[in-house]
Order: C-alpha cells, then sequence, then structure tokens
C-alpha cells in the first residue's frame, strides 16, 4: 500500500501572512469569486520529489476540492491529483477534530499518510487514532504564515523512511 502525501492549500501552499519574494500572486476565478493566491513554483517539485523518494501518493485534502487542479496544480508544477472530497454541508464535530478528519480518514482507510495542514492539531490525532482506530499517520501543522517549509517536508520524509513505509526507488 502506498502511503500518501495530503495537501491542503490555504495556510499550506498558500500562506496567510506575508509571503516571501518566493510566492508570486496570481487571480483565480472560481464561479463569481476573485481569489488571489501566492504560490511558490518551486513547491510543486519539492512534492514530487518527496512523493518519488518515499513511493508515496499525492492528494488533495483541501476546500478547493477539484478547482486545485486547475488553479493550484499547474502553477506550482504539479500533475492533476486526485481529491478527498470534502461536503458543503458538514456536520459540527462531536470531539474537537477539524471538519476534514472524518473524509481524510475514509479516504486513507488503512493507508499510512503524512497530512499538511495549518489546521491539525492534537484534537484531530486523537480523533484519527481513538474514534477511527488509525495509527500510522503523521500530521504536519504548517504555520499558515509561512507555508510549507524545508523543515516540513523533512519531517515528513523522516518519518515515513524511519516507519519503514517508504517505498522510493
Amino acid at each position: 500500500m502506498k502511503p500518501l502525501l495530503l495537501l491542503d492549500v490555504d495556510g499550506v501552499l498558500n500562506p496567510m501572512g506575508r509571503p516571501s519574494p518566493d510566492f508570486r500572486p496570481y487571480r483565480c476565478t472560481i464561479g463569481t469569486e476573485v481569489y488571489t493566491v501566492y504560490l511558490n513554483p518551486r513547491h510543486g517539485r519539492r512534492l514530487l520529489e518527496l512523493a518519488l523518494a518515499t513511493g508515496s501518493e499525492l492528494v488533495w485534502a483541501t476546500t478547493w476540492e477539484h478547482h486545485a487542479n486547475e488553479w493550484i496544480a499547474p502553477r506550482v508544477g504539479l500533475p492533476s491529483l486526485p481529491v478527498i472530497a470534502v461536503p458543503p454541508d458538514v456536520p459540527p464535530s462531536e470531539h474537537g477534530e477539524m471538519f476534514k478528519s472524518p473524509h481524510v480518514a475514509a479516504y486513507a482507510g488503512r493507508r499510512p499518510f503524512v497530512w499538511f495542514d495549518d489546521q491539525v492539531f492534537a484534537e484531530d490525532e486523537e480523533y484519527l487514532r481513538v474514534h477511527q482506530g488509525l495509527t500510522d499517520f503523521l500530521l504536519v501543522h504548517v504555520d499558515p504564515r509561512r507555508g510549507l517549509t524545508s523543515r516540513d517536508l523533512g519531517m515528513a520524509q523522516e518519518w515515513l523512511t524511519l516507519s519503514g513505509f517508504s517505498q522510493g526507488p
């Protein structure tokens, strides 16, 4: 079973703070809404290298859902990726977990995964372990002001390799 690398967009690939000069602004139109996102074109290459080195599969875990393939992927150099669907009418959390956590658990099944998100916390880890029975995952809380960093990517590679989940070349 290939491990999964789950990607959020806002706060991870699109930082909420003042981005460094490595990021470029893009205007995206979804329906009648126009968004400005700041993306680092090098993120795609680095994520693809991580996926290749660890034998992992990249998957969107974002409320952008399929729009991430249209607006985000080409601007950071990623191919079209599978998407974890998050229905628009998500019931409130029962255990303090983020609204995406049950959908991530259902998608991952028993596959090991690393989840890059700016909104994953201890409640999500507890929910996934206790209420979903999952044990083989790493939640990487990305600082939303800075976005995805080399440190975040390094944590994922180290965990996948040391845990024996890496299926790289």
